[in-house]
């Protein structure tokens, strides 16, 4: 028997007003701006916020995610939904 799949995987993730990802030129890093906060995303992080796009579904996410680096769906899919609660909690990225 299979292990269901996660119930998160059809949320659709984006970001709540005010919160935007952006593209530091003088740091040449990406950050996750709001108001008075600033988190630094390493390339990773950034490659999985790229496609916050208010349009994909999680699901969507980690099967481009997969697919793009030749990875093993299950531990994208966990790595992803990890990264994306810790910003929700922070109020960063909405589920």
């Amino acid at each position: 028997m299979t292990e269901p799949s996660h119930p998160l995987l059809a949320s659709v993730p984006k970001f709540p007003r005010g919160v935007r990802l952006k593209h530091d030129e003088a740091r040449q890093e990406w950050v996750l701006l709001a108001p008075e906060r600033l988190i630094k995303c390493d390339p990773i992080a950034a490659a999985v916020l790229q496609l916050c796009d208010s349009q994909r579904t999680l699901s969507d996410i980690v099967t481009l995610l997969a697919n793009q680096f030749n990875a093993d769906r299950t531990i994208i899919e966990r790595d992803v939904i990890a990264l994306l609660q810790g910003l929700s909690e922070k109020k960063m990225v909405q589920l």
